[in-house]
């Protein structure tokens, strides 16, 4: 007869206080079983119990060893290259105003974002070990970088940079741009939005870029526009001086000016603007491609912008599908080009003719953006409503609109009645400082 299988109670002492088990023999091996511990209710008694449960089962051969929960692997932890590049991608497929992907610009920018800035500083970091100070150490180094540009900007020796255009895959060196205080945080703003689909996900516990402290103190930069039409003329002038010395495209600086300030697009759509766009019979520009939903519209062409637009017609050949707004290959102008090259320069030659005759200098910091808003001025001048506004610039949201009207509406200073009589071809110069009609009788007649 075999022998009977006996067993003890073993004792032990661990940090979680005292610990019962027992050690008996089963199927010819020695084993041990844990039966529980004295703080969750265990003692010498429920153990010997316990033992003699399990010998029980071992004489009756149906006693199994306890099964170990099986251990998931620990996640591997992606680095914020290999993240950012899945988030990008789904953003590029799905994001957007309707969840129905970026638009071309939106995924132009974002991509910048990524590839000049956040990659650099965190592509090869786990995002687990990206930290609050690292995504400090970022901000620090985008404002000193930023310091950097402006002082060397300063000493007449600017700082160059390799650039790719996205669009045509053409490489050069241009000179870098200082990134103003709200670039930089929307670019930590993205950095939060990567880190908190992360979190989504469950690949890290804390979201380290989020919180205002995070971001630089950003004042409201002040917007500048033009809102006197001697100081649109001007401009439009100064841009024709340099057309008269440019070796092609002749005509086309001042288009490009008169379109972006009569018509209100913003510098990406202009210079992606193709004649079969532009309908002058009919009077209409078709913005087909553009940075919002809201954006893509039907522009109605002011009359002093059809004139100026057939001039250029005149002067340049093309085809339906060629290029308003090109090189003298046909190819896209550059943003930066057309701010440097022809904005910047045609401000400075205004400035100089209209002090020149002891008049006021153009607003500091024109941009091609501010001739966007200098459009909505003078739809307001002419006695547009609100929303017909926000319609023909493809605005979404009518704060701006709004402030931009009510700044319209309180002026008493004549500039409503000119800007209305330069939009309609009329002599504006024959309007009095006080604002009275002097005699529109042959403007009225032109405009007709």
């Amino acid at each position: 007869m075999p022998r009977t299988a006996t067993g003890h109670v073993v004792v032990k002492k661990t940090s979680r206080g005292i610990v019962y088990g027992a050690r008996f023999p089963a199927y010819g091996v020695k084993r041990y079983q844990t039966l529980g511990a004295a703080a969750d209710g265990m003692t010498r008694e429920a153990a010997e119990l316990a033992l003699a449960d399990i010998l029980a089962d071992v004489r009756r051969g149906i006693w199994r060893p306890a099964q170990r929960e099986p251990v998931e692997a620990p996640r591997d932890v992606p680095t914020f290259h290999e993240f950012a590049s899945e988030w990008f991608e789904r953003q590029r497929l799905e994001g957007g105003r309707h969840g129905g992907g970026l638009t071309k610009a939106g995924a132009v920018d974002l991509e910048w974002r990524l590839t000049y800035h956040l990659l650099p500083h965190f592509a090869g970091v786990r995002l687990d070990a990206i930290t609050v100070e690292d995504v400090d150490r970022f901000r620090l180094a985008k404002v000193r970088e930023r310091d950097a540009i402006d002082k060397a900007a300063a000493a007449g020796k600017p700082l160059m940079e390799d650039y790719t255009d996205p669009r045509t895959g053409r490489a050069w060196q241009r000179r870098r741009t200082a990134i103003a205080p709200g670039s930089i945080n929307k670019l930590i703003g993205t950095l939060a939005a990567i880190l908190e689909a992360a979190c989504e996900y469950e690949i890290i516990a804390r979201n380290v870029a989020r919180g205002r402290r995070r971001r630089l103190a950003a004042t409201r930069p002040v917007r500048a526009w033009i809102d006197r039409a001697e100081h649109v003329e001007a401009l439009l002038e100064a841009a024709r001086t340099l057309d008269l010395d440019a070796r092609a495209r002749h005509g086309q600086r001042r288009a490009l000016l008169a379109t972006l300030t009569f018509a209100g697009l913003r510098i990406g759509e202009a210079l992606a603007l193709r004649w079969r766009d532009v309908d002058l019979a009919r009077g209409t520009i078709t913005v087909g491609h553009a940075k919002t939903d809201a954006g893509v519209r039907t522009v109605n062409v002011l009359p002093v912008l059809r004139d100026e637009l057939d001039a250029y017609c005149a002067q340049v050949s093309h085809d339906a599908d060629a290029l308003v707004f090109g090189t003298a290959s046909g190819a896209s102008l550059g943003a930066t080009n057309v701010r440097r090259r022809v904005l910047a320069p045609a401000v400075l030659i205004a400035s100089g003719q209209l002090a020149k005759a002891g008049r006021d200098a153009l607003p500091a910091g024109l941009t091609p953006h501010s001739l966007r808003r200098t459009f909505a001025s003078i739809l307001f001048a002419i006695g547009e409503a609100p929303p017909y506004v926000m319609a023909q610039m493809g605005h979404t949201r009518p704060a701006f609109t709004l402030a931009l009207y009510a700044r319209a509406m309180n002026r008493r200073d004549g500039e409503p009645e000119r800007l209305r009589a330069l939009v309609e071809g009329a002599n504006w110069q024959r309007i009095g400082s006080s604002g009275n009609v002097v005699d529109l009788s042959d403007a009225k007649t032109r405009a007709a």
